[in-house]
């Protein structure tokens, strides 16, 4: 098959994932974040994990999913492809968090780690979720 083929193949996976996690990003920003966090933010690591790093997760294991699943045989059986066409839009966006706000995610803090787990598991349950119901 040729590059052009593959690249547009990529190219509709992230964009699927970009679109599902802007949505699902704005809907757990206005409806979650907006109304129980409120403009002083999260006062405990608990508040955090439940109104922030949870609701990320869902966002992260829905955006890979989708990506997941618009990805087509014969290109989805081969791993390192398939990883690079689902998880590409969350772990985009994280680079992008980085490069945009580097004083609320400083390497050294524990939020830059939360993130980085959320990421993680997010597309580990997302794919295993496309795994799963592509199987069955």
């Amino acid at each position: 098959m040729d590059l052009g083929k593959r690249l547009t193949v990529l190219v509709r996976c992230w964009a699927v994932g970009i679109v599902v996690l802007v949505v699902s990003e704005y809907v757990q920003m206005t409806l979650v974040y907006g109304n129980l966090v409120g403009p002083r933010g999260v006062g405990s690591f608990g508040a955090a994990l439940a109104l922030v790093h949870l609701p990320n997760l869902v966002c992260v294991v829905l955006a890979t999913w989708a990506a997941a699943r618009v990805h087509p045989e014969p290109w989805r059986e081969m791993p390192v492809r398939h990883l690079v066409a689902a998880c590409a839009a969350p772990a985009g966006a994280q680079v992008l968090l980085l490069a945009l706000r580097p004083d609320v995610l400083d390497p050294a803090g524990p939020a830059f780690w939360m993130s980085t787990g959320v990421l993680l598991a997010g597309c580990a349950v997302g794919l295993l979720l496309d795994r799963l119901v592509w199987t069955s």
